[in-house]
């Protein structure tokens, strides 16, 4: 075999490393004794070849398949959220007046002050009644018409203290409170001349309060801190 001969087949077998999966490396033997040791250098390359291309498939299908089952179990993750949080009942706010109040509440008479703002007590104190000036705390529901809950302190998880008849608060609320007793709770039937005169914005979850519109308030008179001080 001359030198250009073995040049020639050294040459063809560089071939398949540039090949794609799956093609066999082509050339043609030499007519000598050396045939069988290229056979089975080419097929020690095809074998080579085939397991590293046996090898990136896998990896591809196997990444294939896991991006598969990852998106597949996160739709079902998410879904089933949907699905439960669908079937959740709205979230039940804390309230003064519960049901059974509700009831009893329509047999109460409802007192009308000469301001037109209107009242019934669910419970009457039998502490004292604040005087004008004076520091309260109180618990309050407020509503609109419709029983929709636009403000509490209830939610906020403290008394609201204020000084009563001394405007820090809406008209409304001042004379309802005024006449009040500590222990004692009231729902307050506010006309819009006694309310939020520039009403206020809505909020998620929070009914919006038109301009001089009426409005409810569930009031409780919880005790009075200046008033006990000077008792004492």
């Amino acid at each position: 075999m001359t030198s250009s001969e073995m040049s020639a087949i050294a040459s063809s077998l560089l071939l398949p490393l540039g090949s794609t999966c799956g093609k066999s490396p082509s050339f043609t033997p030499p007519q000598s004794i050396l045939v069988d040791k290229f056979r089975r250098l080419v097929v020690k390359v095809e074998s080579s070849e085939t397991r590293e291309c046996t090898t990136a498939m896998f990896n591809a299908n196997s990444r294939r398949n896991f991006l598969g089952l990852a998106l597949g179990v996160s739709g079902l993750f998410i879904g089933s959220m949907d699905a439960s949080g669908a079937g959740l009942p709205p979230e039940e706010k804390p309230k003064l007046c519960d049901e059974t109040c509700e009831k009893e509440l329509e047999n109460v008479p409802m007192v009308t002050t000469g301001s037109g703002l209107q009242y019934k007590d669910i419970k009457v104190g039998q502490g004292p009644s604040p005087p004008i000036g004076f520091q309260v705390a109180a618990n309050y529901v407020a509503m609109v018409p419709s029983g929709q809950i636009f403000d509490s302190s209830l939610e906020k998880g403290q008394f609201y203290i204020f000084r009563v008849g001394s405007g820090q608060v809406i008209p409304g609320l001042d004379e309802g409170i005024l006449s009040m007793k500590v222990g004692g709770k009231r729902r307050l039937y506010i006309p819009g001349s006694l309310a939020f005169p520039k009403g206020l914005t809505s909020a998620p979850g929070r009914p919006r309060v038109a301009p001089s519109s009426p409005v409810i308030f569930d009031v409780s008179l919880e005790y009075i801190p200046g008033l006990e001080v000077d008792e004492e």
